[in-house]
């Protein structure tokens, strides 16, 4: 699934440096040979436990997730997320979260519009284009400003965090350092993420909670692998002590970049993302 940063959403698909000092160097963009299922996913979200005294008694909600495409047109992502809060005080807060992209296959252009709106108030807008030339990154907004700067050109796109992770995986490698970009905040945020890869799941072993992906005869046969990604600020000052995630987000993943048993933390609370259905999509035109 693709990504999107904020308090409140996942970063789907599903996109994902050394912590505190930054991620090394990437040449020219992987080629793992991922082959990406074209599918709808839909996930219901639960309150699983809050820290640091929260006062946050139910959350309800659900992520919509659709990713199509493949490596000769690219891949497009349309992703919503919308969550309700209820807290220990009787006050409820209610966001929907929108996003939209599509990304080239060879990591060179990367088109995203987010937009978010909270308690049924003003809708925030970011919307832009990320062109990779040389060993940078051009990016121009047109919202929520238009702006135009330049990033490290070993930053990836989501998609190819997800292609580098199953990638890694398929190596039986551990851990993975990226910085990724999104377009999300305010279109000028980019993040450290560090994966770790858990012991691959072989698509006959039984799941502790079936799903509809656990079900499904297009998955029945692959194998997945539990994955952890925290995301850092990569504008944060480091300090003497450990640096903690902005948030982190737990999943097995398929090699065909399917997506169960999500976890969403965002220190303060723990949400459950229960797959409750999953439609595998007709394959795209097919590569000359």
């Amino acid at each position: 699934m693709g990504a999107i940063r904020s308090k409140w959403s996942l970063v789907a698909g599903v996109a994902l440096a050394t912590v505190a000092l930054g991620a090394a160097p990437q040449a020219a963009r992987a080629k793992p040979g991922v082959v990406f299922l074209p599918h709808q996913a839909l996930y219901d979200l639960s309150l699983v436990k809050t820290r640091n005294n929260t006062s946050i008694s139910t959350v309800r909600g659900r992520i919509l997730y659709n990713f199509s495409g493949n490596a000769c047109e690219g891949y497009t992502s349309d992703f919503r997320q919308v969550s309700e809060i209820e807290s220990g005080e009787g006050k409820n807060s209610l966001s929907d979260l929108r996003s939209s992209s599509w990304e080239d296959a060879a990591g060179k252009s990367y088109r995203f519009k987010i937009d978010t709106t909270m308690n049924d108030g003003d809708t925030t807008d970011v919307d832009g284009v990320a062109e990779r030339t040389g060993d940078h990154i051009t990016v121009k907004l047109k919202q929520p400003v238009q702006k135009t700067f330049t990033l490290d050109g070993s930053t990836v796109f989501p998609t190819e965090q997800i292609e580098r992770i199953i990638a890694a995986a398929r190596d039986g490698k551990r851990l993975l350092n990226l910085s990724v970009y999104d377009g999300s905040d305010n279109g000028e945020k980019v993040y450290n993420t560090l994966t770790v890869i858990g012991q691959p799941i072989k698509g006959d072993a039984a799941a502790a909670s079936p799903d509809p992906a656990t079900k499904d005869d297009a998955l029945k046969s692959l194998t997945r692998w539990p994955v952890t990604v925290s995301y850092y600020d990569r504008d944060a000052k480091p300090n003497a002590g450990e640096q903690t995630p902005v948030y982190s987000m737990s999943f097995e993943l398929y090699e065909n970049g399917v997506s169960r048993s999500l976890v969403l933390d965002y220190n303060d609370f723990v949400l459950a993302g229960a797959m409750g259905k999953l439609d595998v999509k007709a394959a795209g035109k097919p590569c000359n």
